[in-house]
């Protein structure tokens, strides 16, 4: 869609079009909106995002994301050391911790498995995964994959590597609907699939 504005709002909204979710139409439209709120919104948001870009890291360890590395999760000394909870995203994570019911360790993936998409266990912390689960700190093993076929693929691909170790594996159970992605999932039943999941 062909924008009349000056170059600088053009540049933005083409930007704002790249994130996920947004087409050419909605990032006009936010863009337009942040332009009226300039004082209030635009500038706050804008230095905001600047500060994030310079603090904000991937933890070393576990992949989430935090100014601090390792970040806040694995530097808590009052946590499970024995468990290690896989997820594909950070934002995963977060809504993990939302639930307030999981008081161990995560591992960031960095995605799922996909023959369509090209990724291979070599795009993602897969080998990173192995290793920490070797610790013999760690007996279990939790695979918090979204329940999708991806998700299915990976938590299949991640349960027969990590058979060579030592560890107990086990996924989310009762409460994860089929298709549904855990980011989006509500605290309640985010609880319930981490108090039922199975062992593998």
């Amino acid at each position: 869609m062909k924008s009349h504005g000056p170059g600088e709002l053009n540049r933005m909204i083409n930007l704002l079009s790249k994130l996920p979710g947004l087409g050419p139409r909605s990032s006009t439209r936010m863009a337009l909106q942040l332009f009226k709120q300039r004082d209030s919104l635009m500038k706050p948001l804008a230095r905001a995002i600047s500060e994030a870009a310079e603090v904000v890291t991937a933890c070393g360890v576990c992949g989430n994301l935090d100014s601090a590395n390792p970040c806040q999760i694995c530097s808590d000394g009052n946590r499970n050391t024995s468990t290690i909870c896989v997820v594909k995203e950070v934002g995963d994570v977060w809504a993990l911790e939302r639930s307030g019911v999981y008081r161990g360790y995560y591992h960031v993936l960095g995605g799922l498995l996909s023959a369509l998409d090209g990724i291979s266990p070599e795009d993602l912390r897969c080998e990173d995964l192995i290793k920490r689960a070797s610790n013999p700190d760690v007996k279990e093993v939790i695979l918090a994959m979204d329940a999708t076929i991806d998700g299915q693929t990976t938590a299949h691909y991640l349960s027969e590597v990590l058979s060579k170790t030592n560890v107990s594996i086990s996924r989310l159970a009762r409460g994860m609907p089929v298709g549904g992605e855990l980011e989006y999932l509500d605290d309640g039943t985010i609880a319930q699939a981490l108090n039922a999941r199975a062992t593998l």
